[in-house]
């Protein structure tokens, strides 16, 4: 389903709810991944994105026409360069083709590099 960038998601629930039955799959395991590796976390509405914050942001994701786009900041990718480097990348951005199982293991390990990574900055 084409999202209107005008849409202002309440929450993650609401986002997910309008994506197709086979991308609502994999949303759902991305946001359970996030979930068991961050329980402290809180879920958000970013940039009109499902995110999760837990001392300052820790990563983004969205459903896109052929993959799932992942936003760990530019040190979350850059500390996982060559795992990542299978996949299409931007700029702080990583993209999940929808006709391959997602990488739950490293989400999680980056998601947890992440939340080192803002609890350091915390400390300081």
């Amino acid at each position: 389903m084409k999202i209107n960038m005008e849409t202002n998601f309440q929450n993650i629930d609401e986002y997910i709810s309008i994506q197709t039955p086979e991308v609502q799959i994999l949303l759902e395991q991305m946001r359970q991944t996030i979930q068991k590796a961050a329980p402290e976390a809180e879920e958000v509405i970013s940039y009109k994105m499902p995110a999760f914050k837990y001392h300052g942001m820790l990563v983004y994701f969205a459903a896109y026409k052929k993959h799932i786009g992942f936003y760990a900041t530019p040190t979350g990718h850059s500390e996982f360069e060559k795992e990542l480097s299978v996949y299409k990348q931007g700029k702080g951005s990583v993209q999940f083709p929808l006709s391959q199982p997602l990488p739950l293991d490293l989400i999680a390990r980056i998601v947890k590099f992440r939340i080192d990574e803002n609890l350091q900055k915390k400390s300081i």
